[in-house]
């Protein structure tokens, strides 16, 4: 047997077996043998062990200080450490944007329109300018009363035995042997009937109506735009918000992941990934803050707001507002609530009597007159008023239009021809107003689904960032998932908004379109 039985058993342990199988104490004697190098080597193994992570371990540590001195040669962290620690969280009614204590509400803007805006009150004007133009027009049917007078100085007077002579013979000379005449008169007229002031009194309410029309349209107009614009100012305002809080967070991001950078924590492309889509933030609201100045400009144009006044800024309730995107779409469209409906007819209206004035033409017009006069004759001028002969006459004139070479016949076709396009015209308008009604519904239906699901969105991203953010932080997942987490949070944030806005603002459409928009 060798002497060294733990190697021997090592090598070829079937040949030992049965030899200690033949020998019980030699077995026994090698048993303990072996039992003694095994544990030597057990020993042995686990100090290599040791030895080995050690060895890894002090590694490690000189290759990661190497990497940072040598990455910090190439890429050296910035001097100036983003400051993201403003106060730059906003609440969700923070549109002080003017910095102004003035604010108005969507019906105070309204309100403001409806006293100041240019074009309203233009209208306005306009309609008592029609009102002053019936009352001219309508003057004719009152007493029509003038003065007139003449005074003459003869510079030769015919003699008075001559134009006794004549006046004898039958012949007069048209002479007055008198030097000197004064004759004043005075005139009065009434009108009893007229085709012309008989159509301008059929027609003066409906000019007057037509007028209003107008004034009701431009209200409409005004409050349709005024309405979208307030919502559109908000919008951007409400993105500044989103986008403030979004930078606020992003900020944070940096300055931890600068920090992991410096500790040799991450790797650089996190820190440089992390400043991208903060810079990319800070884009953003930059643009919306722009952005917000000239849609304020658009709302004042629109309201009638003084560019040379103080600024103001717009309020509103949430409550409110998310109350009032619900609208019944069960309602019928009635084309006679439109107020392009309303002034088509009074068009057709006076149409129809421009026709009954033409068709009644050849009426004879028929006045009444009365006349007044009072002749002073005196060769002396000084005493001219001293004696008078007044004259006074009393009768009833009248005009028919026998022959006008056919002009009233055609007048009566033209007219009806104009009738006939603004029949049309109606045609057209119904089949407009049915468009705009379809088009209406169907966005409002259609984004008013789209907004409930971009609402649940907003809690679906909200808790994925939070989670996300949370298992980065513990070394779970990279930073390419919180990046992606946080463009996620931030489009849904986003498009809820243009979601809610675009509701309201297809709210205000559909009752365009239905004729329903109140002031």
């Amino acid at each position: 047997m060798p002497s060294n039985y733990s190697d021997l058993i090592f090598k070829n342990p079937i040949i030992y077996f049965n030899l200690v199988m033949r020998n019980s104490f030699k077995f026994k004697l090698l048993l303990s043998k072996v039992t003694s190098s095994c544990f030597k080597w057990q020993t042995f193994f686990n100090m290599g062990t040791i030895r080995f992570f050690l060895l890894i371990g002090l590694f490690c540590i000189s290759t990661l200080t190497f990497a940072q001195i040598k990455r910090s040669s190439v890429l050296a962290p910035p001097l100036y450490i983003p400051d993201t620690n403003k106060k730059m969280t906003v609440g969700a009614k923070d549109t002080n944007i003017n910095h102004t204590n003035q604010f108005f509400t969507l019906r105070q803007c309204i309100d403001y329109a409806l006293l100041h805006q240019p074009s309203l009150n233009r209208s306005l004007i306009n309609v008592n300018i029609t009102k002053e133009t019936n009352a001219v027009n309508l003057a004719a049917w009152l007493p029509q009363v003038n003065a007139t007078g003449s005074l003459i100085h003869y510079i030769q007077v015919p003699n008075s035995n001559a134009a006794a002579a004549s006046s004898s013979t039958g012949t007069t000379t048209g002479r007055s042997s008198v030097a000197n005449t004064f004759v004043p008169q005075l005139a009065v007229s009434q009108a009893i009937f007229s085709p012309n002031l008989l159509y301008t009194h059929r027609t003066a309410p409906l000019l007057v109506q037509s007028s209003e029309q107008v004034t009701d349209s431009t209200k409409i107009f005004l409050v349709s735009s005024i309405t979208k614009s307030f919502y559109n100012v908000l919008l951007t305002l409400e993105q500044i918000n989103v986008l403030k809080e979004d930078t606020t967070r992003l900020g944070k991001n940096v300055r931890d992941t600068y920090h992991q950078y410096i500790g040799g924590i991450v790797d650089e492309t996190d820190y440089e990934e992390a400043t991208i889509t903060l810079n990319n933030s800070k884009a953003q609201l930059k643009q919306a803050n722009e952005n917000v100045t000239p849609q304020f400009a658009s709302l004042k144009q629109l309201m009638g707001y003084p560019a040379d006044q103080p600024q103001f800024n717009v309020s509103f309730d949430t409550t409110q507002m998310m109350q009032g995107i619900h609208i019944d779409t069960a309602q019928q469209l009635r084309y006679e609530n439109r107020i392009e409906f309303k002034q088509l007819n009074t068009q057709k209206i006076l149409q129809n009597e421009l026709i009954h004035y033409y068709n009644f033409q050849w009426v004879p017009t028929v006045s009444a007159f009365f006349n007044y006069d009072l002749s002073f004759q005196n060769n002396n001028l000084g005493s001219l008023l001293g004696t008078s002969y007044p004259t006074s006459l009393i009768g009833v004139s009248f005009s028919i239009p026998i022959f006008t070479g056919f002009a009233r016949l055609h007048n009566v076709q033209k007219a009806k021809l104009q009738a006939k396009l603004l029949d049309w015209d109606q045609i057209d308008l119904k089949s407009q107003i049915y468009t705009e009604y379809t088009t209406a519904l169907a966005n409002y239906k259609s984004n008013y689904y789209n907004l409930q699901l971009l609402q649940k969105n907003v809690a679906l991203a909200q808790r994925t960032y939070f989670v996300v953010d949370l298992q980065y932080k513990q070394g779970i997942v990279a930073y390419l998932n919180v990046i992606t987490a946080e463009s996620n949070l931030i489009t849904s944030e986003i498009n809820y908004l243009n979601s809610l806005f675009q509701v309201l603002s297809n709210k205000i459409d559909l009752q365009k379109a239905m004729g329903s928009i109140t002031y």
